[in-house]
């Protein structure tokens, strides 16, 4: 049983933020970099289902600089067998299209049984990354899975709806599945095990993304608005106030 984890080392916001000068980015000294949480659960049940088979292979992927190997040694501190780090220099940040390229022939020379991708990560929000993975590799996909039970070339997995329904789905392996928060309980790691994640090697390959699926033009703060107005407690007078103000924004 070999499992891909797509692992991404992400930015975390401070109270304040300066940009770039091109405004393109946030400036570096004004963020703070971790594990993304979504990945962490992603690791742990790869972690998970090769103890419970006895044995097997874990290997953390992950798209970018050097510093995001320290998220990666996490991972090997975690259990993980293997650290592969697909060079991110010229993967644009915030092209989700772009990042899986740039796994994908990493993921498939691997031939792995599974592919585990987080849900979304922290700083993007995009939750599009697994899923083009998928269609890259030409794998079957599910996604926000919440639990995983493998079979004999199959795996039935249970997906999280809103409204606190779930839907218990059978997929073919391999197939790519993004992992939710709340499946498991990731382990922390001994202080052994960290210092030996230290010396491990991590592989380093180029990246393969052709031309970037998207480009960021600008980042900036928000306009403050002037507030909100209490419209009071009278339902009418809601209602006819509530009428008043759609009437002044469509002249």
């Amino acid at each position: 049983m070999k499992i891909v984890v797509c692992v991404k080392q992400v930015a975390i916001l401070g109270d304040e933020v300066e940009f770039t000068p091109d405004e393109r980015d946030v400036d570096p000294d004004y963020l703070d970099f971790a594990l993304n949480e979504w990945d962490s659960y992603a690791t742990e049940e790869a972690i998970r289902i090769k103890e419970a088979a006895g044995d097997g292979e874990v290997v953390v992927v992950s798209v970018g600089d050097e510093d995001a190997e320290d998220a990666m040694r996490r991972c090997l501190a975690m259990g993980a067998d293997r650290g592969v780090r697909v060079e991110g220099e010229g993967v644009p940040a915030g092209d989700p299209i772009s990042t899986a390229r740039a796994l994908a022939s990493v993921v498939g020379r691997e031939q792995p049984d599974l592919v585990f991708c987080g849900v979304q990560s922290s700083d993007a929000v995009q939750g599009s990354t697994g899923v083009a993975l998928a269609e890259l590799l030409g794998l079957p996909r599910v996604a926000v899975v919440k639990k995983v039970e493998l079979g004999a070339g199959k795996a039935v997995v249970q997906r999280e709806l809103e409204g606190g329904l779930a839907d218990v789905t059978e997929v073919d392996t391999p197939a790519v599945l993004t992992i939710q928060s709340g499946i498991n309980e990731p382990r922390y790691a001994t202080l052994r095990a960290i210092k030996q994640a230290e010396q491990q090697e991590i592989e380093v390959v180029p990246a393969e993304i052709g031309e970037p699926a998207a480009r960021v033009r600008r980042m900036f703060h928000p306009p403050r608005g002037e507030g909100a107005e209490m419209l009071g407690k009278d339902a009418t007078e809601v209602a006819r106030r509530i009428k008043e103000l759609v009437e002044e924004r469509l002249r």
